[in-house]
């Protein structure tokens, strides 16, 4: 499985890249724009085409799910911990994130999957992830119920590292954003995924 997260800021076209990387094959895209409104959320969900929205997962403006039919929402580990998940668990699928496998492991079935970061030294947050050891930590992975997906610093040339390790997944933020032909590289990604 390979998801995208949007970066942060907003990114020249940035919905039409969305679009084109849905249709060759992406499985799930986390929109994380924790600066931007209401109003510009929803011209920005508005942009993405209708058929890709049940692969949406929103970060932030949880109630345009209704309005745009999306049934999918990630909390950070302080929203998990402040327990702001309750009230989506019955009828949506969440997701969130984790540093470590000891939390990772702690982790109650409702949750589909997990971010476990930084696999290798992040792309977008220079410096960030260095002295990382969450590609050993996985090892010690014991939780069947929740699927575990790594980010932090997968690129075309790692991302293989990803699927030989335990991990479910691999979610891709600063190697697709920070590349001067987005679309390009998330073709080589998935292209590694499916050889």
């Amino acid at each position: 499985m390979i998801l995208v997260i949007t970066p942060e800021l907003m990114v020249p076209n940035e919905t039409y890249l969305i679009n084109q990387m849905f249709q060759e094959g992406l499985n799930l895209l986390h929109i994380r724009k924790p600066w931007i409104s209401r109003n510009e959320m929803i011209e920005f969900l508005t942009k993405i085409d209708e058929t890709f929205h049940s692969q949406l997962v929103l970060h932030t403006h949880y109630d345009l799910g209704k309005e745009f039919t999306i049934s999918r929402f990630h909390f950070r580990e302080i929203d998990r911990q402040e327990e702001m998940d309750r009230s989506f668990v019955k009828e949506n699928t969440i997701s969130t994130s984790v540093h470590d496998i000891t939390t990772y492991n702690t982790l109650d079935k409702e949750w589909e999957y997990a971010f476990i970061s930084p696999f290798f030294p992040s792309i977008s947050k220079k410096g960030y992830g260095l002295n990382s050891t969450i590609k050993e930590e996985i090892k010690h992975r014991n939780n069947p119920n929740v699927k575990l997906i790594a980010l932090g610093g997968i690129h075309q040339d790692n991302i293989h590292e990803v699927f030989e390790s335990d991990a479910d997944g691999a979610a891709l933020l600063g190697g697709i954003w920070e590349s001067e032909e987005p679309l390009k590289v998330f073709k080589k990604c998935r292209n590694v995924l499916m050889s």
